[in-house]
């Protein structure tokens, strides 16, 4: 048990994950926020048009998310995700009406290339060595438009990095590569939250930490931050000033755009890509895939919930200024043309992440910061931090884990 308390400013996943680890350690937390609500972009709220809870996008995790796999059983909510028991990826490509399963076995040794019902069609197993070569981070591509490319490859990559593989770091691209496929499929179970990502990921987390004491402030933000001898010494927040005692510490958990004019000096990157989701409200079919890759159309995967069907389109900045009817148009005649079912648009919802996450390229990763900063008693989380992960819940969940722990080794000495 430590005698400070820890301001933990942003209650998006960063946040919440500091805040658990915290609570875990028995230190007493306080969480601010800015908006009415936790959760960050990793939110979920009641839609009219749909009449059901939706997610502002669909958040897919794996299941050798270490980070993510112990906070979800600290706050109890493991079980609230579905999706195949094993490794397991369905494809469609609308283009040649051709429909696969990537089905990796579970070690990591990978014989599962040379069985040709669980590779891409069309691929021998000396294609794959191209993972190698991408994990190897040198910044080579595979050759131009390898079936392995652009039917594994670059659709996992950008949905990984929200950017496009082509203009990506090499060492985000090999990190992805490390802790998926090279590990293989007992870590590449995919997880979909459920029913939402608020009940999955939020919810609980909140509730947990209530319950140990921590207290949430809700429609505070940060507008300075005081600094005398090398230390926060105050923050001032909407409402109110918080002193900041020798004894306690700061997390700052709130995006890069916010936390570069509350911090001088500090480096964060300051390009970004947006994130197209697209909700429908029709059951799908009941064979349906949980989620689907598509090759060849507008949106890159669809996720088959009970109640709903949703897409998403990474790297979507040319879909920023496009009419939301018209694109709902165009993801849904993706949908009806995997699925089958009728042309006839139903009920539907359009949500632009803008600013969805960092652009993942060589300039944008060396501008993310470090954990510790210049302030002894300051420490940074978030998905665009310097993680070694593109921006990512895994990422975001390390973060705050990670500024936990250096927050409590700090107050230790």
């Amino acid at each position: 048990m430590t005698n400070g308390t820890v301001y933990v400013v942003g209650a998006g996943l960063a946040g919440l994950s500091a805040g658990v680890a915290l609570a875990q350690q028995g230190c007493r937390a306080e969480i601010i926020e800015a908006t009415a609500s936790a959760g960050g972009r990793c939110r979920s709220y009641y839609d009219s048009v749909l009449e059901r809870v939706i997610d502002n996008g669909n958040h897919l995790i794996l299941s050798g998310n270490r980070a993510v796999r112990d906070y979800l059983d600290a706050i109890g909510s493991g079980h609230r995700f579905f999706g195949p028991r094993h490794a397991e990826f369905a494809f469609a490509d609308l283009r040649t009406k051709e429909r696969w399963s990537l089905r990796p076995n579970n070690g990591p040794v990978p014989w599962w290339i040379f069985c040709k019902n669980r590779r891409v069609p069309g691929t021998h197993a000396t294609d794959y060595l191209a993972v190698a070569q991408l994990m190897r981070a040198k910044g080579e591509m595979p050759g131009a438009r390898s079936p392995v490319w652009d039917n594994l490859l670059k659709p996992v990559l950008v949905a990984a990095l929200n950017t496009r593989p082509e203009i990506a770091t090499a060492k985000l691209i090999a990190a992805i590569l490390r802790e998926t496929l090279a590990k293989g499929g007992h870590a590449c179970v995919p997880r979909i939250a459920s029913p939402t990502l608020a009940a999955a990921f939020v919810d609980p987390a909140v509730d947990f930490l209530t319950q140990r004491g921590a207290l949430f402030r809700f429609g505070q933000r940060l507008k300075t931050i005081t600094f005398a001898d090398s230390s926060v010494s105050c923050l001032s927040l909407s409402d109110a000033d918080v002193s900041i005692a020798s004894n306690d510490r700061v997390i700052l958990a709130v995006p890069p755009w916010a936390a570069k004019p509350l911090l001088p000096g500090i480096d964060a990157p300051d390009e970004f890509r947006a994130i197209v989701s697209g909700h429908f409200g029709v059951a799908p079919p009941q064979d349906a895939p949980s989620m689907s890759g598509i090759i060849g159309g507008t949106v890159e995967w669809i996720f088959a919930f009970p109640d709903r069907i949703s897409v998403t389109i990474s790297d979507a900045d040319r879909f920023n200024d496009m009419d939301r009817s018209q694109l709902a148009a165009l993801c849904w005649r993706d949908v009806a043309n995997v699925f089958g079912l009728p042309v006839d648009l139903p009920p539907w919802q359009i949500v632009k992440e803008r600013r969805a996450t960092f652009a993942a390229t060589p300039e944008q990763e060396r501008k993310r910061p470090d954990c510790a900063t210049p302030w002894r008693n300051l420490f940074l989380a978030g998905d665009w931090t310097d993680t070694g992960l593109p921006a990512t819940i895994e990422g975001a969940v390390r973060s705050g884990q990670r500024a936990a722990r250096l927050a409590l080794a700090s107050m230790a000495v």
